[in-house]
């Protein structure tokens, strides 16, 4: 449910796009997020900082891109977004020695700080690639091939999270669940 929660905004948008255009589909964007916004924070009673940051971007962007009549703004918010979130990772990691994807997900999930550091140089790298890529395609190709792109770019981050899980999955301690007698391995 989750999921389909998280891709919907991008789906309503590219529908839209393919059936009114891209100011439509900017508005529907805008729309569906806060939207979107609204039944996860009805859920779990917040919103994460990056949920605060997405919003506030899409609505920004989205607000020029309408205001201004320049498709520019919206293609570019994506690049500004994993840029904002590779900065933020780099800097609270190298400049105040926190990291911050063991501060959201440690009481998740028991890794070595090792692995937590690597997986956080692995996801500013992975920002980086996107907004690079984001960038990329915004400025080079047709509107059209973006919003493409953006549906059918969302195989990068499937990957890059299976790729996560897969690396995560042989460095979670075992621990012996309730049924599980002292001395045995689960």
């Amino acid at each position: 449910m989750k999921a389909l929660l998280d891709f919907l905004p991008i789906l309503l948008f590219f529908g839209a796009y393919k059936l009114q255009g891209i100011y439509v589909a900017t508005g529907v964007l805008m729309a569906a997020t806060v939207l979107q916004m609204a039944v996860v924070y009805a859920i779990d009673k917040k919103l994460t900082a990056m949920h605060k940051v997405t919003l506030a971007l899409i609505l920004v962007f989205g607000t020029l891109t309408l205001v201004l009549q320049d498709e520019r703004f919206i293609k570019w918010k994506p690049t500004v977004l994993y840029t904002a979130m590779a900065l933020a990772l780099a800097v609270a990691l190298w400049a105040f020695h926190k990291n911050f994807l063991r501060i959201m997900l440690g009481s998740q999930l028991s890794l070595p700080d090792p692995v937590w550091n690597r997986l956080t140089v692995a996801w500013i790298g992975y920002c980086l690639f996107m907004a690079a890529l984001n960038g990329y395609v915004a400025a080079y190709y047709s509107t059209d091939a973006w919003a493409n792109f953006k549906l059918w770019g969302y195989v990068f981050p499937i990957a890059f999270i299976i790729g996560q899980g897969l690396y995560v999955a042989r460095h979670l301690k075992d621990e012996p669940g309730p049924d599980t007698p002292p001395g045995e391995s689960p």
